[in-house]
């Protein structure tokens, strides 16, 4: 199990030296109260992402070894400094009509009025990554026939409901339920955030299907496809996950840096559980695990769109996640012990 956690901790190591001293240089004796900042950060983003890498691993299991190889590599470059960093930048910058150099000057040198440009981009933000959530945890239930069905009674009523378009139906009546209570200077930027949202989803899962089904073929032929949508998919899947936690760490640190550090140790770890369930197959023989999830993912949503009103704690948030993934995690386990041959891989 080390090997899949070397990168995860040398990162870690380095993160932690570097924070030490980022606190030295702005205010000497701080330095281990910014070790504690950091460490709590990259709890949070393991504890709101755990949900991220199961899926992840659904998803990854699909794609070519060069993809994978891509998206364990490239993937977390990306994730790390795009989206964890430069993406906050760049919505702050679209705010506030400034360049991207002067708003990461505003970043590190004037907190309070990057956080204040970050807050007035809150609503849409989540709108969008709450509805492109509320997709993918919709779209996994709805209509469809899953084997292993953990919270029976609620998976089979939404598998009863098989319309064309159910998910991004029953996803938009959300978002315009939502838009007649919303205030009305933000209507608009909600609403449209909301539906873009969910075209994203339909039109990058649209063509991650096509691409699957292309490659399904060439596999046939001895000849493997690449998995660019694949990909991009997963891209925009770890963005919307990590909206909610990069937002909510102002909460906890104003300072920048601080955060991109500790955001960037828990999604390391997150890329690290993801290849632990790949390579050793774990969605194989917990069963429930992938349903939990799920049920995770559109928890996660629903609170998005809740924040858009209030604020809601991350520690609550995460604290939903763990107990739904926990929860599948633990009845999987019971479900082995009683079909010990069925479903219990042997683990090298």
């Amino acid at each position: 199990m080390f090997k899949h956690f070397r990168e995860s901790i040398f990162v870690t190591i380095l993160g932690l030296i570097g924070a030490w001293f980022w606190a030295a240089h702005i205010e000497a004796g701080s330095e281990l109260k910014t070790l504690f900042v950091v460490f709590f950060l990259s709890i949070l983003e393991v504890t709101l992402s755990f949900d991220n890498a199961v899926v992840n691993a659904v998803i990854l299991d699909k794609m070519t070894p060069k993809w994978q190889h891509r998206f364990l590599t490239w993937g977390i470059i990306i994730a790390v400094f795009g989206v964890r960093f430069l993406l906050p930048v760049i919505i702050v910058s679209i705010f506030s009509n400034l360049s991207i150099i002067k708003t990461i000057h505003m970043a590190l040198e004037d907190v309070t009025q990057y956080t204040h440009y970050l807050h007035l981009a809150h609503a849409p933000l989540v709108s969008f990554g709450g509805s492109f959530l509320m997709m993918v945890g919709l779209s996994y239930f709805i209509g469809k026939t899953n084997e292993h069905k953990w919270l029976y009674g609620i998976e089979t009523i939404m598998q009863k409901i098989n319309f064309k378009f159910a998910s991004p139906i029953i996803c938009l009546l959300i978002i315009f339920g939502i838009y007649f209570i919303l205030p009305p200077d933000i209507k608009n930027q909600v609403t449209i955030a909301g539906v873009s949202g969910v075209l994203s989803y339909e039109i990058i899962h649209g063509l991650c299907n096509f691409m699957e089904k292309k490659q399904q073929a060439s596999m046939v032929k001895g000849v493997a496809t690449g998995g660019f949508m694949m990909f991009l998919y997963l891209e925009i899947l770890d963005a919307s996950f990590s909206l909610d936690g990069v937002l909510g760490s102002f909460a906890i640190s104003k300072d920048i840096v601080v955060i991109c550090i500790g955001l960037a140790i828990g999604a390391m770890f997150v890329r690290s559980l993801t290849l632990l369930f790949v390579e050793r197959k774990t969605l194989n023989q917990y069963i429930y695990l992938v349903s939990g999830a799920h049920f995770a993912i559109m928890s996660l949503a629903i609170i998005m769109f809740i924040s858009i009103f209030k604020e809601i704690s991350e520690v609550i948030t995460g604290s939903i996640g763990l107990i739904l993934v926990g929860g599948s995690f633990i009845s999987s386990l019971i479900e082995n012990k009683k079909n010990p041959d069925k479903y219990v891989a042997r683990i090298e």
